[in-house]
């Protein structure tokens, strides 16, 4: 049987991947309201498109702060617990932003989400990656982030549903509910045994020199680059896919635009599925590269491709790869650290990356006024590949990983 790997696992490890599961696609939906509902936040608070895209740039910089404490709280406190609070941090200030009346509010709610948002990764990626084992990891992983891309398709699937009828402000009350989740995490979800094993760590000094910082450095900038061009390129899709035709998108309503990018998740949840499957059969590395490398052909096909059809069609494939590729990151990361300080490091090089990369959609933003939005999307191509050239350097990780 294809899925024996998991209804053979134990109760232990479902609870582990439900867990991070739920929190990833939360996660998704919460992080994603905003920019599905961006039309009509620049209409009711003049924003500018260059301004929206600071504000999602302001909340990826607090995501990476959030990342690194959370981060570090997870090998202190425990992986679940780290992810119970990121969760209730980012239920309410998402809560919050429906509530906003001027930009500089809005951001301010946007930076404390971020900070919630931002302990989602490390918390969860441990948790998992600890309570399974090496020959379905990769799986494991990447039905985790399969989650992602169902609270993407959530978020926009929200916003179809509630803006019409109640506005902008009612979507983002949507975003309180996974706090509710919460109290199921904490009565039933274990810690990891092998976390609860080994002793807490003292320092930080074994990331910064020998193997460990060589993989840092690696896994920290690759993650930069990749990051670059999802948020560039996937922030903006639903601005592009609604734009006008005349200023350069493909002139969608709001609402058909949102059941446009649902239509992508389809491919995005595939993308997060098989690359687990295809990480655990032919590697990590060599997988992780080919989806970067793919997504970089891809781009700017879809983004000067003619017709909302071509559109519908290609979109999902672009999702498959453009998205896919991050359960490699997580699985990768995961097992290049030892156990005392995999929470710590997965934090920081994943948050040092998004810092790196969080000035993607303000940049992309800002060339789309100046050159126009196709072109901007275009541009996130060169970052794929970088990415992939950076993962190159890159040594195998997959059995007995886990230390």
């Amino acid at each position: 049987m294809p899925l024996r790997w998991l209804t053979g696992a134990t109760t232990d490890q479902k609870r582990a991947l439900l867990t991070t599961s739920l929190g990833w696609m939360l996660d998704s939906m919460d992080m994603m309201l905003f920019s599905l509902v961006l039309t009509d936040l620049e209409r009711d608070l003049h924003m500018s498109e260059t301004t929206a895209g600071l504000l999602i740039t302001l909340s990826l910089i607090a995501a990476a702060v959030g990342g690194v404490f959370f981060g570090w709280l997870a090998d202190r406190i425990g992986r679940a617990r780290a992810l119970t609070a990121s969760m209730l941090l980012y239920s309410v200030f998402t809560g919050c932003c429906g509530l906003a009346h001027s930009t500089t509010q809005l951001a301010v709610f946007r930076v404390l989400l971020g900070l919630g948002i931002g302990g989602e990764w490390a918390a969860g990626g441990a948790l998992v990656a600890e309570t399974w084992p090496d020959a379905h990891r990769a799986k494991a992983i990447g039905i985790a982030q399969a989650a992602w891309a169902v609270g993407y398709a959530l978020a926009a699937g929200v916003t179809a549903v509630v803006l019409p009828w109640l506005g902008w402000r009612a979507v983002f009350f949507v975003g309180v509910l996974p706090a509710l989740v919460t109290l199921w995490i904490r009565r039933y979800v274990k810690e990891p045994a092998i976390w609860r094993e080994n002793p807490r760590p003292r320092s930080l000094r074994p990331l910064l020199h020998g193997g460990l910082a060589r993989a840092a450095i690696i896994t920290t900038t690759m993650n930069a680059a990749s990051l670059f061009a999802w948020w560039g390129l996937f922030t903006w899709i639903p601005r592009f896919l609604s734009l006008p035709i005349a200023q350069g998108g493909r002139g969608l309503s709001v609402v058909r635009a949102s059941w446009w990018t649902m239509f992508m998740q389809i491919g995005t949840f595939s993308g997060y599925l098989a690359f687990g499957y295809l990480a655990d059969r032919f590697g990590r590395k060599k997988t992780y590269i080919a989806f970067l490398i793919v997504a970089a052909l891809l781009v700017p096909i879809y983004a000067r491709v003619p017709g909302t059809t071509m559109l519908l069609v290609l979109g999902p494939v672009v999702g498959f790869f453009g998205t896919g590729f991050f359960s490699g990151f997580t699985v990768i990361a995961s097992e290049v650290f030892p156990t005392a300080l995999r929470g710590t490091a997965m934090g920081l090089v994943y948050n040092i990356g998004r810092l790196l990369g969080a000035a993607a959609p303000w940049i992309i933003g800002a060339l789309a006024e100046a050159h126009g939005i196709a072109l901007a999307l275009s541009s996130v191509s060169l970052a794929f590949l970088l990415a992939a050239a950076i993962a190159s350097r890159l040594r195998e990780t997959g059995e007995h990983a886990l230390v």
